[in-house]
């Protein structure tokens, strides 16, 4: 059974930086397509930024583009977020997900992580 494990989160000021990764276990990820997905308070869960399983392929929301970059690194079993230039609409509780069969990035991914927090505030 694969598990995600999110990490990286906190409080950074309007403009910072975080990178978040995503440690995968019980599985190898080379063949799971990964996501990461905000949810924003009062809001439903988004995609933010999409990886396909080769790595070739990338997905972002038009809200990240040119600010966020995902990354894998299958040897290491683990997914990244970089995310640049951080705005307080950025804040809100960050997943990563995997599934084998899914190359959009909408919400109905078959594995989740538990979260971590992200608050872009001064």
């Amino acid at each position: 059974q694969l598990q995600l494990v999110e990490s990286g989160g906190g409080l950074v000021q309007p403009g910072g930086s975080l990178r978040l990764s995503c440690a995968a276990s019980g599985d190898s990820l080379d063949y799971y397509a990964i996501g990461w997905f905000l949810q924003a308070p009062g809001k439903e869960r988004e995609g933010v930024s999409c990886i396909s399983s080769s790595g070739g392929s990338t997905k972002h929301a038009d809200s990240v583009k040119g600010r966020f970059t995902i990354s894998r690194d299958n040897a290491k079993n683990t997914v990244y977020l970089q995310m640049n230039s951080l705005k307080p609409e950025d804040t809100g509780i960050y997943y990563c997900a995997a599934d084998r069969f899914i190359s959009d990035c909408e919400p109905h991914y078959d594995y989740w992580g538990q979260g971590t927090q992200v608050t872009v505030s001064s």
